[in-house]
């Protein structure tokens, strides 16, 4: 187990890029397609920082 602590900005550039990768690459490759789903779903929604 590993942990890293991202602050709300860098967990939404984490989220937008496994999007990303989701939607331009991961029709090819099926095993990290799963992985990364599987992953995006693990991470919280960052905070709204609309204060």
């Amino acid at each position: 187990m590993h942990t890293i602590e991202l602050d709300d900005d860098q967990l939404r550039v984490l989220r937008s890029a496994l999007g990303s990768y989701l939607q331009a690459f991961g029709h090819n490759e099926a095993d990290l397609l799963r992985a990364a789903k599987t992953l995006l779903l693990q991470l919280p929604e960052p905070a709204d920082s609309a204060a």
